[in-house]
């Protein structure tokens, strides 16, 4: 190939990044074809000692890479040659490319996914604690972007908690249906070799073998799996970023940034303006992209190995990045920023916000809720033409809309009574929020011990290997 060609054909810029995975997938490969007595054991043992230089190499940061080389599989193979000699290219016995990109992939995208759920629980923790400080800080649930009925900030904060539970759930789900090894699968069709898949797939930590060499060569569903469950967690934080935006505009006024994540105006000195979460809320558009692109790439290709698969990498890549950044962003503004209790409990007089709940009163006295639901827009209606609340009707105006209306109906109207009544489970009631918070708690607790012992678990994989 030309000079030109080659620039085009090279995936370095990318797959440099698997470099230390492909070293230790050499290694249970080397070592597997050493047992099966496919390479004699001076052989293997020279291999073997050779990749563990490579690896310490890398390891180090004294890893060269030879930009004039295709890929990062090329470069560990021609280093591994430099230092022993013709041998290195035994390593290749019995695998192709194909099946080793697909392993280097797998294994990079498993450390990847516990790091950036080890984030998102991060995250979670984050906002459970604020959530804690403000149990009992009312503010309008909405609807529409209209007044709806009376929340606490805790229990909104506890929502996003509970989307982002959901995020690192499938991040798991994903990562489990990943953890499948191709690795001998070769270029397609398997191999003649007496290979014993199962050995390389237990040293490299995965749960099993791929069952068809096809399918293990041309799949990339896990790939796909992951872009979607880092569009997903963006779109997530995406919507966090709106209502932070919007919660410290002087409209709403309910949180002000903490300096370290605002920033100033270029002419306009008064200004504090959200920015980081405003740039949250543009990066989503990378990792919607992302997911596209992967989609794009992999639409009609007939099976089994074609090179478009080579595009595979960038955008997955570059969306785990992206969320892992904003959800290290996220943490620092929700945990730094300045809640105003006073300006959130200020605008519960808008919109009639327990006019649900003087429905569920007319309920109480045997009225079917859609009767009640009219006897109430007709209060509403009165309210808005006196521009008076609920609240604040006398006894006998309630009685001309409904005479079962009694003295009690003002303990239902209060807004610190309609928070309180809604101790269902799940509701807003700070009773209630407090069994979310310890939830939140627990499982939080839970996942941590579980990415813990995955990552130790590996851990001690690769230790055996280098062993």
């Amino acid at each position: 190939m030309d000079d030109d060609t080659l620039a085009f054909t090279s995936s370095l810029d990318m797959d440099a990044a698997l470099g230390y995975y492909d070293a230790m997938g050499s290694l249970a490969h080397v070592r597997m074809l050493k047992k099966c007595n496919i390479l004699s054991k001076d052989d293997a043992d020279l291999i073997i000692e050779g990749l563990k230089d490579i690896v310490n190499e890398m390891e180090s940061g004294e890893f060269e890479i030879d930009g004039s080389l295709e890929d990062i599989h090329t470069c560990v193979e021609n280093r591994l040659t430099e230092m022993i000699g013709p041998v290195g290219g035994k390593l290749h016995t019995g695998r192709s490319r194909n099946d080793q990109v697909s392993t280097d992939f797998r294994m990079f995208l498993r450390d990847a996914v516990l790091e950036v759920v080890e984030k998102i629980e991060h995250l979670r923790t984050g906002l459970t604690e604020t959530a804690g400080e403000h149990i009992n800080t009312v503010m309008p649930g909405m609807t529409h972007l209209q007044h709806a009925q009376p929340v606490t900030f805790a229990h909104h904060l506890m929502a996003y908690v509970s989307k982002f539970g959901r995020d690192s759930e499938r991040f798991m789900d994903a990562y489990r249906r990943m953890n499948e090894c191709p690795l001998g699968s070769a270029a397609l069709a398997g191999t003649t070799f007496p290979i014993d898949r199962s050995m390389t797939s237990e040293a490299l930590g995965f749960r099993k073998p791929t069952e068809n060499s096809m399918d293990s060569v041309s799949d990339r569903d896990f790939a796909v799996e992951i872009a979607f469950c880092s569009a997903m967690l963006a779109a997530h934080m995406s919507s966090l970023s709106e209502e932070l935006v919007m919660w410290s505009s002087q409209e709403f006024g309910f949180i002000e940034m903490d300096d370290r994540y605002s920033t100033g105006s270029s002419i306009m000195p008064q200004k504090k303006n959200p920015d980081i979460a405003e740039l949250i809320r543009g990066k989503t558009g990378r990792s919607f992209g992302s997911l596209i692109s992967i989609l794009t790439v992999l639409k009609g290709l007939p099976l089994t190995y074609n090179r478009d698969m080579q595009e595979d990498k960038r955008p997955i890549f570059e969306s785990l990045q992206t969320v892992a950044d904003c959800t290290d962003m996220m943490y620092n503004m929700v945990v730094t920023m300045n809640v105003n209790k006073e300006r959130m409990s200020g605008v519960m007089n808008r919109g009639f916000i327990n006019a649900t709940d003087l429905a569920d009163y007319l309920v109480t006295k045997n009225i079917p809720f859609r009767e009640a639901h009219g006897i109430v827009g007709a209060a509403v209606r009165h309210c808005i033409e006196e521009n008076i609340g609920l609240e604040e009707l006398p006894l006998d105006v309630l009685k001309s809309f409904n005479d079962k209306i009694d003295e009690d109906v003002y303990d239902v109207l209060s807004i610190e009574k309609c928070i309180e009544r809604r101790n269902s489970y799940g509701g807003t009631s700070p009773s209630s929020v407090i069994v979310q918070t310890a939830y939140a708690e627990a499982s939080v607790a839970d996942m941590m011990d579980r990415i813990t012992k995955e990552s130790l678990r590996l851990e001690k994989c690769w230790a055996k290997l280098k062993g």
